[in-house]
Parts: C-alpha cells; structure tokens; sequence
C-alpha cells in the first residue's frame, strides 16, 4: 500500500511538470564554390511556445579542410564534417536573427549534399520534425540553392 501511494505522487509530479510546444524549421540558401561552402539560414519557431535557445547541426557530404574553421561565435565544429550554431532565443510565430557561416571543405568537390537539422530544441517537444530536416543538393557553379 505504501509503494503504491509513493508511484501515485510520483505520476502526479510527472503530470504537474510543463512541457514547451514548439515547431522549429530553417530557411535560407548555401552556395558551393571552389572548395567553400557559404550558408545563411534563419530559425524560425511556428510555435506554440517559446524557445529560450536551439541548436541547429549543418553536416557535408565531404569533409571539411583540416585546420581551424573561421566561424561565427555561437558556431563549434564538432567532426569531420559536422558544424552546430546555437539559434538564440525563438519567440512563438517569430524568426530567429540569421546564421551566416563560411566553411573550407577538402578539395574541390563538383556536387555534395548538406544535410540541415535540429540537434537540440531547447528542451521542447516538436511534433512535426519534417520541416526542420533538409537535405539540399548543393553543385560547384556558385549559384544559391534555397531550403
């Protein structure tokens, strides 16, 4: 009897505890020229909570150069071919401010993919994680492609 009381209390707590809604996606375009990458992309939360900071993970299909990346602060390479950028605070219904980065890939690749996702919602739960998964096809001709 007493255990059960205990599992009782415990299943209220869980119920008492409140779970953030949010719905993140990006938007934005990379261009792939003589061996670099350039991206921009916006976060954006369709809510309907807010979203105190996220992570967005930007992977290649090709490595990145050895060395040290320049990258913009809230930006840490984390392999071989992976970056993540914090996205800041995202209000429900709202955009983030933009993320624009630069990478060095190894050699010159004619055509790789990039791969967009969210890697940490802030601790919110996103029932529709389909729009914040892209993959785009990114050629080396210099012209923009949009996600």
């Amino acid at each position: 009897m007493r255990r059960m009381r205990g599992l009782a209390l415990w299943g209220a707590v869980l119920t008492a505890v409140a779970v953030t809604e949010a719905d993140l996606s990006y938007h934005g375009f990379a261009v792939l020229h003589g061996g670099r990458v350039d991206v921009r992309l916006t976060p954006r939360n369709h809510g309907p909570g807010d979203v105190s900071d996220a992570t967005v993970r930007l992977r290649w299909s090709v490595p990145l150069a050895a060395g040290a990346q320049r990258l913009p602060a809230g930006c840490a390479r984390t392999g071989r071919q992976e970056v993540v950028c914090g996205t800041g605070a995202l209000p429900a219904d709202g955009p983030g401010e933009a993320i624009a980065l630069r990478v060095r890939l190894r050699g010159r690749p004619a055509e790789m993919t990039m791969d967009v996702d969210t890697l940490w919602g802030g601790g919110a739960v996103d029932r529709n994680r389909a729009n914040d998964r892209q993959r785009v096809l990114l050629l080396d001709t210099g012209d923009a492609y949009f996600f």
